[in-house]
């Protein structure tokens, strides 16, 4: 048997199963209390791991959608927000950031109607998309869930969550490289010490 990339919900939440020496699943739908529980815990899970931190490969733009209906007060205007955001970074006009307040769905802000306005956002990126080192952070975060709900094992439980959280570290980190390195300004400090 060869093994190969996970990348489908599937393959995560069974790898995550076999971690806790339990037995894979193949579907969501079957009888077995793994595939339940996995069924019920694993969207939520991937969700929050998603929200954790501002994952590279799961960060988009967007161009928002002004909205005819405005503000109840205090602001001006209300845009719609993308259906797929999970967490929002920032909201720019003419490479600016602007002040804005999120209000279910939409957000609202003092822009006019002529500003465009576009969303730095996280959003629910497919499996097939993640790089291994978050996949794997993910698969001991499900264990841990696992070893509590499935195997009933809180010195595994205790185990897996620490691994998960020292591979989410190290995923932070890895995923953080997938940019420009932002250069420290001293010209400051060098005037500052100079004077």
């Amino acid at each position: 048997m060869t093994s190969t990339a996970a990348n489908s919900s599937i393959d995560i939440a069974s790898r995550a199963l076999v971690l806790i020496g339990s037995e894979p699943i193949t579907s969501f739908d079957t009888a077995s209390t793994e595939a339940l529980v996995a069924a019920n815990m694993y969207e939520d899970t991937v969700r929050a791991t998603l929200s954790s931190a501002r994952w590279r490969f799961a960060t988009e733009q967007a161009v928002l959608n002004q909205l005819t209906e405005v503000p109840t007060g205090r602001f001006d205007i209300a845009h719609q927000l993308p259906s797929n955001l999970l967490i929002l970074h920032g909201i720019t006009t003419n490479d600016r950031l602007i002040e804005y307040t999120v209000y279910g769905d939409k957000v609202f802000s003092d822009s006019t109607t002529q500003d465009v306005l576009i969303a730095d956002y996280t959003f629910r990126a497919t499996e097939d998309t993640w790089p291994s080192y978050f996949s794997l952070a993910v698969e001991y975060a499900l264990a841990s869930i696992f070893a509590t709900s499935i195997a009933r094992d809180d010195g595994l439980m205790q185990v897996m969550e620490a691994k998960g959280q020292l591979l989410m570290a190290k995923a932070r980190n890895l995923d953080s490289q997938q940019q420009t390195t932002r250069k420290l300004s001293t010209s400051r400090f060098i005037t500052n010490r100079r004077s």
